[in-house]
């Protein structure tokens, strides 16, 4: 474990880059922690892991949080931004099973990761040895693993943020007989899955995330796929007070969209 020489102070955070040595991913995770400047660290702090970290400089992530936090509307808090690597579509995913290519056979050593090696090594670097509560956000197969996560950990988390998620992840091709009902991952880990009233859930999305309509309804496939899941979570209990959804005339599969979001998000899990 070794620390990059690069650091980054603001007015109420500072940003330093970390190396973490991953037995289970069988690699070096590059990270980028957010921390508050050291007379804001009164308080339990509550921390927000983001896969995908690497888009977070192109927002750019550090001024949005600082401006937010500075300016009196956001709690301060911890965010960590994790790097993915060269093998994402195999560690990002859903980790009681493959998708129908193969693909997130390694999120459950990902997800191994997370506990086992990334959170300890945060303790050990921000010198904080305990949160006032966690959070888990990503971008696209990012938000998927990070909702994975969180659903199959609720006594570990109190906040989802899904960002265009790749929601679509199946256990079928098409032409192999796919059905809506029974081959999105996520949507059955829902279904089968509890209801744990302290969660609560961002989920965006954007009319120009992407051109599919499998279906042929007028919908675009990433909006169908995020209203089902909130379906199928509203079936288990939850209510708008626990999910709150985001739709961006304007949004596509991008960092600018997701930089426009993410202050809403913010805003919405620590705004004060």
């Amino acid at each position: 474990m070794a620390e990059t020489p690069s650091e980054i102070f603001l007015t109420s955070i500072q940003v330093t880059r970390h190396t973490v040595h991953s037995e289970f991913l069988e690699r070096e995770v590059l990270i980028d922690l957010y921390l508050p400047v050291e007379s804001l660290r009164k308080e339990p702090l509550s921390l927000l892991l983001i896969n995908d970290g690497q888009d977070l400089p192109k927002m750019p992530f550090d001024e949005l949080l600082d401006q937010l936090i500075t300016d009196g509307e956001l709690q301060p808090l911890i965010a960590v931004g994790i790097h993915c690597g060269e093998d994402r579509k195999m560690e990002y995913g859903t980790a009681y099973a493959a998708d129908f290519k193969g693909r997130g056979a390694r999120a459950g050593l990902y997800t191994k990761f997370v506990f086992d090696e990334l959170l300890p090594f945060i303790r050990k670097v921000s010198l904080i040895s305990s949160f006032k509560d966690k959070s888990f956000a990503g971008f696209s197969l990012g938000a998927l693993s990070a909702m994975d996560i969180v659903w199959n950990h609720p006594s570990e988390f109190n906040r989802i943020g899904v960002f265009s998620g790749s929601l679509w992840w199946r256990r079928k091709a098409y032409e192999d007989g796919y059905e809506d009902e029974k081959d999105r991952l996520m949507h059955l880990q829902i279904r089968k899955g509890g209801f744990y009233p302290w969660i609560r859930t961002f989920i965006q999305c954007g009319q120009l995330d992407e051109a599919e309509d499998r279906n042929k309804n007028g919908i675009i496939d990433s909006i169908d796929d995020a209203l089902d899941l909130i379906i199928e979570m509203k079936a288990k209990g939850y209510t708008d007070e626990h999910i709150h959804y985001l739709e961006m005339e304007d949004g596509k599969h991008d960092v600018p969209s997701w930089a426009r979001a993410f202050p809403v998000f913010l805003k919405w899990g620590w705004g004060v």
